[in-house]
């Protein structure tokens, strides 16, 4: 492990170095929020847990700053949890282990949690400091961003005072957001008809490994490629060439990442082994072809495995095989008024048992569009309710409409360009914040939303850029100090 606390601006890096020791996936937020409750006893601030998690911590205006507005810093308290499969890891407990590689900060074979701790350790900075310049000043910690975004539906009206909201949960230094797609969750549970496999047959584990996995907002455009989506492929071809039966099927973990591994098992008559690995060698070939210029690490194998004694019926197979081969996965629209802007999309994230006798699909669509995500939503429960499935939806979140009118964001482009010298971008995000949810509880908020840059975020590739960490260091401490005045 890096003692990544000499970097600069140090005052945040020893924070995130600590962050990053306390275990924080989503819904498991205890000790995260502990920690934060015992930073504020100890620096004499005000702190306030909500019934849904929320942490929020209120320090007084500087000197001569009292009658600046007040303004909210919020970043979320929960990581996403990926991890190679041959690290050993536990997310709910083992630490996050930094390194430092090329001028950038990034974990051994997990996800590193910049996403969004980085947030978190800048607004600790800013508390912490006897310096620093602001007007009342919010910070805002919400619970369960990245599985659900509960802490920001559950937050009550009048928790807050702030009529100004940075949201720190941004992952490209140099742009300002000022809008965001909304989501929702369209889940299947599937209960299972199995028989017996049968003394005459063998039994394969075929797994694919080796994808880039991503953000499903930020990166679903890229075409790149799907765990699931592949293995089912194979899966459905095979069964028409060779009768294969489904015993076990599992990929993907989180909602909001492109799955990068997926396994399953398939029983098969003996006589049929070879013919098969010749199938298989011929299908690795073509995929790798196909998927090169994007996903150059790809790998598939196949084994042989101890034979189990249940399979799932033929009938019940050939109609989960048919309907994820048919689920769109990836881009569906462009924005019309945006260049170069996702409007909707749907990820197929997740396969998995949710108890012995349910298999659970996991998906998530997101749309600039409210009737476009609830289109792509209604499209996805429409074809998994095919499989006479339980199809649900989540309460889901709505999209932040940009507005181009906002005092914050015209304050924001001045500080970038006197600051840096060039005009920051200003940019609508299809990855889903929780800005939304903020303007319907209060809906006078100024918000925009930036960060440092972060790549890989949800993926065990997520790496920080060290340099842009300062310079969004530098803008936040800038915009606290150009703070308007109240009315």
């Amino acid at each position: 492990m890096q003692e990544i606390s000499t970097l600069q601006p140090r005052e945040v890096w020893v924070y995130f170095e600590q962050i990053l020791a306390i275990p924080r996936i989503s819904k498991q937020e205890e000790k995260i929020v502990a920690y934060l409750e015992d930073f504020a006893r100890k620096k004499g601030l005000s702190c306030q847990v909500d019934e849904v998690g929320n942490v929020l911590i209120r320090k007084a205006a500087s000197p001569g700053m009292e009658s600046r507005k007040g303004i909210i810093l919020q970043a979320h308290l929960d990581m996403v949890g990926e991890k190679h499969a041959a690290v050993d890891h536990d997310f709910t407990s083992d630490p996050i282990l930094p390194i430092m590689e090329d001028g950038w900060v990034k974990a051994q074979g997990t996800t590193l949690g910049a996403d969004d701790g980085i947030g978190i350790a800048a607004a600790m900075a800013i508390l912490a400091s006897d310096t620093i310049s602001h007007g009342p000043l919010e910070c805002l910690f919400t619970a369960d961003e990245e599985s659900g975004m509960t802490g920001a539906l559950g937050l009550k009206p009048g928790f807050l005072e702030g009529s100004i909201l940075l949201n720190l949960d941004s992952e490209d230094e140099g742009e300002i957001f000022i809008g965001c797609a909304g989501g929702i969750d369209t889940v299947a549970v599937l209960k299972l008809k199995r028989k017996r496999t049968g003394r005459a047959n063998v039994a394969l584990k075929v797994k694919v490994g080796g994808l880039r996995g991503g953000h499903s907002g930020d990166e679903i455009h890229l075409g790149l490629g799907n765990s699931i989506k592949i293995l089912n492929r194979f899966l459905w071809n095979a069964d028409k060439k060779f009768k294969t039966r489904l015993a076990h099927l599992e990929g993907g973990k989180a909602r909001n990442a492109i799955p990068r591994e997926a396994e399953a098992v398939i029983v098969l008559p003996r006589k049929e082994l070879e013919l098969i690995q010749v199938y298989f060698n011929s299908f690795v070939e073509i995929l790798s072809k196909e998927l090169e210029s994007v996903e150059p690490g790809f790998k598939m194998t196949i084994e042989k495995v101890d034979t189990p004694d249940l399979m799932i019926r033929r009938k019940q197979q050939r109609k989960l095989y048919n309907i994820l081969y048919a689920a769109p996965h990836g881009l569906i629209a462009m924005s019309q008024e945006i260049d170069g802007l996702v409007e909707t999309s749907t990820n197929l994230a997740a396969i998995r048992r949710s108890d012995a006798e349910h298999l659970e699909i996991v998906t998530s669509q997101r749309s600039s569009l409210e009737s476009a995500k609830v289109d792509i939503s209604d499209r996805m429960e429409a074809l998994l309710s095919l499989l006479g499935a339980t199809v649900k939806h989540s309460d889901g979140y709505p999209g932040w409409k940009p507005n181009l009118d906002s005092e914050v964001l015209k304050i924001s482009r001045e500080v970038y360009l006197r600051l840096f010298g060039s005009n920051a971008e200003v940019k609508a995000i299809h990855a889903g914040l929780e800005c939304g949810l903020f303007l319907q509880k209060y809906p006078d908020l100024d918000m925009i939303s930036f960060g440092p840059t972060i790549k890989g975020a949800h993926t065990p590739e997520e790496r920080i850029r060290i340099d842009t960490v300062e310079k969004f260091w530098r803008f936040l401490l800038e915009m606290l100090e150009r703070a308007p005045e109240k009315a």
